[in-house]
């Protein structure tokens, strides 16, 4: 089963954010860049990875489009994927100031 976090943050850029969760889980997050999500920062993690995004869709026109409609407040998003439940993670996740756990499922 995997296990699927999301969280947000309307404090913090998506370049910043990569930094500050970098710096808080000692990982390395490599910058890419999708037509689909923008730029976005991508970090492996033992058994997962965490992905951190803008939640506008660029290059639309028009306004509203976002990565996660249901959060419109979320300007950026944090996607964490492991293969199951990770306390730990959540726990200095959770801690991060200005990141607000947002949803999470399972498939």
């Amino acid at each position: 089963m995997t296990d699927h976090h999301t969280y947000g943050t309307s404090t913090h850029t998506a370049g910043e954010l990569a930094r500050l969760v970098g710096d808080r889980l000692g990982l390395v997050f490599t910058e890419r860049d999708s037509d689909y999500r923008g730029v976005y920062h991508l970090a492996d993690i033992p058994n997962g990875r965490i992905e951190i995004q803008p939640n506008p869709i660029p290059g639309n026109d028009e306004e509203g489009d976002l990565y996660a409609p249901e959060h419109p407040a979320a300007q950026v998003l944090l996607l964490a994927t492991t293969p199951a439940s990770d306390p730990a993670l959540r726990t200095r996740l959770n801690s991060i100031e200005g990141l607000t756990h947002l949803d999470h499922g399972t498939a």
